[in-house]
């Protein structure tokens, strides 16, 4: 049986993008490559955690294992208040 792309873990799937984003570029340089790849993460983590939890902000920080008052940053951030 073959693995689909749900049946990867989700370090496998952004190793995956990763190489397509490297092989994308062309040889062009990449730049703030991190702060792309953690708002990319960062957004949807945070979005489906406050589904589950159903915005309650104290469950999902705790979930997350940040500070409350760190949480509603980056809620902001995302405009996901």
């Amino acid at each position: 049986m073959s693995k689909t792309r749900q049946d990867l873990p989700l370090s496998k799937c952004v190793q995956r993008s990763l190489k397509t984003y490297f092989k994308d570029l062309n040889g062009e340089d990449a730049t703030d490559l991190y702060s792309m790849v953690i708002e990319e993460i960062e957004k949807p983590l945070l979005e489906v955690v406050m589904e589950q939890v159903e915005s309650n902000q104290t469950k999902a920080a705790q979930l997350l294992g940040i500070n409350r008052n760190t949480l509603r940053k980056k809620l902001k951030h995302y405009g996901l208040e």
